[in-house]
């Protein structure tokens, strides 16, 4: 039986740079507004030249995950979709007429498929990763109560994601939850300002975490679904209670 091999190409020590930084940026280790250490550093850090520290920055700058500021040094990028990579500009195109819930339908289809592949694929590091989420978020609720920081949220939602170890799969999840951040956060304010709903969306990333840390892909697929299909629930009715509200003071 004829085989069709091919040599193994040694990857070049500028990409496992860019994979390095890039990948603290997905995980949320490098967040928008920190600054990167200057070439001459991180090349002495990394143990690399200057040159391969210059080139793997400027194709995460291309990408739009950090920018220079000229006189200050180079910065992990806001998500401004105005200014971000192709991707995201499609994404603000059109959108005046996109709901809360087109997005959490793109979110369903996104998310269900990385818990699932992140029950086959999530190694050791990615399953310590989503606990220090988890109690990360526990925490921030028993010290803030309802003042949740949305961010230990998305960090739990990424770490599934770069759980992948799909490269095209993670990027996209970063450039949508960076989208969905402009958008989204009054809304999210309204769904944790319950406590009772944040012990829900709590429990619900929980028995995600526990499908993916079983290997159980289906359930982890299922698991995910129901905690999106929450929140799709909670804004479709909390919509539908504003309307009558406003029906309520418009009547005579």
């Amino acid at each position: 039986m004829k085989t069709s091999l091919k040599p193994i190409k040694a990857k070049r020590i500028s990409d496992q740079v860019f994979e390095q930084l890039r990948d603290l940026i997905y995980q949320g280790e490098l967040r928008p507004g920190d600054q990167v250490l200057p070439e001459r550093d991180l090349s002495v850090a990394l143990g690399v030249s200057r040159t391969t520290v210059r080139n793997a920055i400027n194709k995460l700058v291309v990408l739009g995950l950090l920018e220079h500021k000229q006189g200050q040094g180079t910065f992990v990028s806001d998500p401004d979709v105005k200014t971000r990579h192709p991707l995201a500009v499609a994404m603000s195109m059109e959108m005046e007429g996109a709901t809360l819930e087109d997005m959490l339908e793109v979110r369903m289809g996104l998310e269900c498929n990385a818990a699932a592949l992140a029950a086959s694929r999530a190694t050791e590091e990615d399953i310590n990763r989503m606990i220090a989420c988890l109690e990360a978020m526990e925490a921030d609720f028993r010290q803030k109560g309802d003042n949740i920081d949305f961010t230990v949220d998305a960090d739990f939602h990424m770490a599934i994601a770069y759980a992948t170890k799909n490269p095209v799969h993670t990027y996209i999840m970063k450039s949508f939850h960076d989208f969905l951040s402009i958008g989204i956060q009054e809304n999210l304010r309204l769904l944790y300002e319950d406590p009772k709903n944040i012990g829900d969306v709590l429990e619900q990333h929980r028995k995600v975490f526990n499908a993916i840390r079983r290997r159980d892909p289906e359930m982890a697929f299922s698991a995910m679904k129901m905690h999106i299909r929450y929140v799709m629930l909670f804004f479709r009715d909390h919509s539908r209670m504003d309307l009558l509200d406003k029906i309520r003071v418009t009547e005579p």
